[in-house]
């Protein structure tokens, strides 16, 4: 393993290469363009394999991501704030393929008024299409989860498209200590992507294609959407425990910090909660009993690991980066 300093970005990009990926269709938006620089650089000096092609629009990007997808290809991209939101069709599109593919989103807040501080409210708004969502807190959480989100992707069990999410400029353009692990040891435990019977051959013709769906069959449908999500709380935890013994770093649905014997405990996510570890600290300190909890899965929603971890307690404070107008806090009012 080597030691290195490197951005949010870089690692999301230092993670898609570990992961071996085949395609990258593309759109730059800000902050995450890096990642894709990143990406184009190493597959035009032919340190990585692959093809990368700019596309006019991120509708188009996902377009193209799910659709390779759906062929057996293993597909990254990236997009941010109003990307995700130009090509929220799509997500829910690609969701129903029911193709597998990771796509990182560096969350920056929406227009109108502009800012560049990252609030959730671009992953927020898209929490209800299909693609599972995990939340990182640190760089070396970026990296990890790549390669993990990969493994929950296309997993049987699963095949849904991946959101990793990460907050723009705080943690896209901070530079923290990460450890890279062995491109070998990475291989073992993400092997090549293997797509179910997909045969594109005259002699074996194969139908992949849109239908129109009466009520029935269609809720039908959507309800295994959901089934194979919430699988994902199961492969989760079996990728992530599997990658600890490999690498020394456990991932569970939900981060603990000091929040078995408290009496009050944060719930948040993002990068931000690195603040409030600290709070935590200077606060146990004080003589007072409070602790954090952290999703990094928000779908599936990890509501039993949440209970647990929340039992008990005689508050909960919710610090929320969005707004959902008219309604509130959106973490707050799921976790209600």
């Amino acid at each position: 393993m080597t030691g290195m300093l490197l951005t949010g970005n870089a690692a999301v990009a230092r993670g898609a290469r570990l992961a071996r990926v085949d395609y990258v269709p593309a759109f730059p938006i800000t902050p995450q363009t890096e990642i894709i620089e990143a990406l184009a650089g190493w597959i035009d000096s032919g340190e990585m394999p692959g093809r990368l092609v700019t596309l006019e629009s991120e509708h188009a990007m996902l377009t193209a991501a799910g659709a390779a997808a759906a062929t057996g290809v293993r597909v990254f991209t990236a997009t941010s704030s109003q990307g995700l939101l130009y090509a929220m069709e799509m997500l829910y599109t690609v969701a129903g393929w029911r193709a597998p593919f990771v796509l990182a989103n560096v969350s920056r807040g929406l227009a109108t008024p502009i800012t560049l501080e990252p609030d959730h409210n671009d992953i927020l708004a898209a929490r209800d299409c299909g693609f599972l969502q995990i939340h990182c807190a640190t760089c070396q959480e970026v990296l990890d989860n790549l390669p993990i989100a990969y493994r929950v992707a296309e997993d049987p069990r699963v095949r849904l498209p991946v959101i990793v999410n990460l907050d723009g400029f705080y943690l896209s353009f901070t530079r923290e200590p990460v450890v890279l692990p062995e491109p070998r040891e990475v291989d073992a435990f993400l092997p090549p992507f293997q797509p179910r019977d997909i045969r594109f051959r005259a002699s074996q013709p194969e139908s992949q294609a849109v239908a129109v769906l009466g009520g029935g069959p269609y809720s039908y449908f959507r309800y295994e959407t959901h089934l194979a999500a919430r699988n994902g709380l199961q492969v989760y935890a079996e990728a992530g425990a599997e990658w600890g013994e490999r690498f020394g770093r456990v991932y569970d649905a939900l981060e603990l910090y000091r929040s078995e014997d408290a009496e009050i405990c944060f719930v948040m996510i993002g990068s931000f909660a690195t603040k409030a570890m600290a709070a935590v600290d200077a606060l146990r300190t004080a003589g007072r009993r409070v602790g954090l909890v952290r999703p990094r899965l928000l779908r599936p929603f990890p509501e039993e690991a949440l209970r647990r971890a929340l039992a008990g307690k005689r508050a909960v404070a919710v610090v929320d980066q969005n707004l959902s107008f008219g309604f509130g806090g959106v973490l707050q009012g799921e976790l209600c």
